[in-house]
């Protein structure tokens, strides 16, 4: 049964009043990984289908770290329905120009083989197409391609320019000193979010299994066990994407970032920008034209810092990320943490949604204390106990400084969304965010509800292994879309988007003129 949530929070919404109707006009954008596959389950080895339209401009259809990549990209839209409606949409129309091959159900790979068969991805011959080339030749040469063919979903998330007036309101009125109090208050979001993330891995996580062929050493070293001779598992696990498997880097590991204010995170993530890593000094940078990593330091780009969450700002035309945020505050969070769901056909659904929405407003709207290096130790052994031993009887968890019970720091969690979905509920004349708060409240208490439990039951019910399961669904999802077709008008649309974003990359060549070497050390100039 639902519990009260804090009492801070619970003051916090009844002050919010009639504001709480700008819930309704919250911002949702997902980006959604997938692999291509050919029809026995491995890696597609064919360039990104010219029916897709360019890599490089298309404003939908893109690639991540692989040319067998192909990364789907909503708008911004004001509800989780319509932005879901059109990440099915994208969905049928890659699907309808896929020749022979699959796009994989599943975050953890397919049958691969050797890193250097996993071909990066390619994007033309302009000095931006090049630089994104280099930049994944780099990841490669740091952390393995094998690792990089890990998919996932980005969500998108933001509050409406309205609602930060009141936010000042509830932090005390229009501080002189506080020039933009979005900023505070989604690195309020952040800091907490990062407390708290271990919910939403635990709830969602959906790769506790991979094929035996993404550890070629066995998987000893990661302390896997064989479920069968192609399954390497843990038996309470929930994502082994976000764990030692997955994005989570050694390098990395010294390097604070701080969320407490914008200039905090320039500053902590500048370091990691500006400083030239020893073992990464092995990759040439240009000599003699080669060119296998855009340069030495720690983080090639911003990109490269791995997290659960970014605060992010939309970059104008050669503007560092860090620069935008410098310039013009945050505009909106990135929540990277969620595995793709292998038993929905677009791997994630609007109970999902919703359901985020009302933790990511509670992160926003809960009292958030300033990080500090001992917290943020913290916050990465509580992710990866979660990850690993997610669904273990009697698990604890490091809460300031002390062990507790993972199941009564979860049900506090829950009852504070419950609130925020209340009272979303009672604006909109429905129970739809309630009931996706109640789904989980059952999955915490019985875990052999959460997509990880149900994948590992799967497998030991039909005795397949987790490549037989992931094709299995790969080709669900394949007949769904095919049985749910785009209006000839809709496919008529991306046609011609696909088209225009050829068309596109090609002026942008023909106009190409500055040299390789030019562009790069203007693009890399930190502010």
């Amino acid at each position: 049964m639902p519990n009260q949530p804090s009492p801070e929070l619970a003051a916090t919404i009844a002050r919010l009043g009639e504001h709480t109707e700008l819930f309704n006009q919250l911002g949702h954008g997902i980006e959604k990984e997938s692999l291509r596959v050919t029809l026995e389950g491995t890696l597609a080895q064919t360039p990104h289908p010219i029916a897709l339209g360019s890599a490089l401009t298309h404003p939908q259809i893109t690639t991540d770290f692989s040319e067998a990549q192909p990364e789907l990209i909503t708008g911004v839209h004001r509800t989780a329905d319509a932005c879901l409606e059109e990440l099915d949409d994208i969905h049928r129309f890659v699907h309808v120009n896929l020749d022979d091959e699959l796009l994989w159900s599943a975050s953890m790979p397919c049958m691969l083989g050797e890193d250097s068969e996993i071909p990066v991805g390619r994007y033309g011959t302009t000095n931006i197409a090049r630089a994104k080339t280099v930049y994944r030749v780099g990841l490669g040469n740091r952390y393995g391609r094998l690792m990089q063919t890990i998919s996932g979903i980005h969500y998108n998330f933001s509050m409406p320019e309205s609602f930060w007036p009141a936010f000042a309101e509830l932090r005390g009125g229009r501080a002189k000193h506080i020039d933009n109090w979005a900023s505070v208050g989604y690195l309020d979001l952040v800091r907490n979010f990062r407390r708290h993330s271990w919910l939403l891995i635990y709830l969602f996580g959906a790769s506790p299994a991979l094929c035996r062929s993404f550890v070629k050493g066995g998987g000893g070293e990661h302390n896997l066990e064989a479920l069968d001779n192609g399954t390497l598992y843990l038996p309470y696990a929930t994502s082994l994407r976000m764990g030692r498997l997955g994005y989570r880097s050694d390098a990395q590991s010294n390097l604070h970032v701080s969320y407490n204010t914008v200039e905090d995170y320039a500053a902590t993530l500048r370091e990691g920008l500006s400083t030239s890593y020893e073992p990464y000094e092995a990759y040439p940078t240009g000599e003699n034209g080669d060119y296998q990593q855009l340069n030495t330091c720690l983080l090639q780009i911003e990109n490269e810092f791995y997290g659960t969450i970014r605060p992010k700002r939309t970059t104008q035309p050669g503007e560092r990320p860090i620069s935008a945020l410098l310039d013009r505050g945050v505009e909106y969070v990135e929540v990277r943490c969620l595995d793709v769901n292998p038993f929905l056909p677009s791997g994630i659904d609007a109970i999902q949604a919703r359901f985020i929405d009302t933790f990511l407003l509670s992160c926003l709207l809960s009292e958030s204390p300033q990080d500090t290096p001992s917290e943020t130790a913290s916050q990465s052994a509580n992710q990866l106990t979660i990850v690993e031993r997610g669904r273990e009887p009697g698990l604890r968890l490091e809460r300031n400084g002390e062990l507790v019970p993972m199941q009564d720091w979860a049900s506090e969690l829950i009852d504070g969304c419950a609130a925020i979905a209340a009272a979303i509920d009672a604006r909109n004349g429905n129970d739809l965010h309630s009931y996706a708060v109640d789904c989980q409240r059952k999955k915490l208490a019985d875990s052999e509800l959460t997509p990880s439990a149900r994948i590992l039951a799967l497998m030991q019910e039909q005795d397949i292994p987790f490549y037989r399961f992931a094709m299995n669904q790969s080709l669900a999802h394949y007949g769904y879309f095919a049985d749910h077709p785009l209006r000839d008008s809709q496919l008529d649309a991306y046609i011609n988007a696909s088209q225009a974003s050829i068309a596109k990359q090609t002026e942008m060549e023909a106009a190409n003129a500055e040299s390789f070497e030019a562009f790069l050390e203007q693009f890399l100039a930190l502010p």
